[in-house]
């Protein structure tokens, strides 16, 4: 089994676009009270989970035929999501300023936006780990406090942190990725 530092590192880095997004919502609509904070939180860390468990089961489907070169796909897929963030990171706009994050289709599709890099990330996990579920329960759990925070910490400080969050998460993830192949290579070479 993965080790839990690892899977909680995991899931901090992939809670940082919803955390970013958390810290816009509460920056844009400065008196959200805690239900609609508890609400964002919850669809964030919901999305957050079941996104890594459809990706982990499309990646128990391709394990057979991809075990010879796990490693490559897990550090592939790690440092391209992390990559997408730290870009991303760079690409803040004025249209987030106009979002609605109390109506519930912005917050459908801010959910679905923030939980893609987690799909390509169960793939990961399902290649890594043998324990999927209680990885995704702490991707979920981690997502939701830190969403939760996120829109305190925006209605506090705004966009200050937002950026840097995401760069964060990136470095993390890519980090990661390398992680993996690196042991892979020095436990095949001996």
């Amino acid at each position: 089994m993965i080790e839990l530092a690892t899977i909680v590192t995991i899931a901090i880095a992939l809670a940082m676009d919803a955390f970013a997004v958390s810290i816009v919502s509460g920056s844009a609509y400065r008196r959200l009270h805690i239900g609609y904070a508890l609400r964002i939180a919850l669809f964030f860390g919901v999305f957050q989970a079941v996104m890594p468990l459809i990706g982990s089961l499309a990646g128990l489907t391709l394990k057979d035929y991809i075990s010879a070169y796990d490693h490559w796909v897990a550090f592939g897929l790690l440092f391209g999501v992390g990559a997408k963030m730290i870009y991303e990171s760079f690409k803040i706009t004025e249209a987030e300023k106009r979002f609605d994050p109390t109506s519930m289709m912005t917050l459908l599709a801010l959910s679905v936006a923030t939980s893609i890099d987690a799909l390509a990330v169960g793939i990961t996990l399902s290649l890594i780990t043998s324990s999927v579920a209680v990885a995704v329960i702490i991707i979920g759990v981690v997502t939701f406090v830190l969403s939760y925070i996120g829109v305190e910490i925006g209605k506090r400080f705004g966009h200050f942190f937002e950026s840097k969050m995401e760069i964060t998460g990136g470095v993390i993830l890519i980090a990661i990725g390398a992680k993996i192949l690196i042991e892979h290579i020095l436990a095949s070479s001996r």
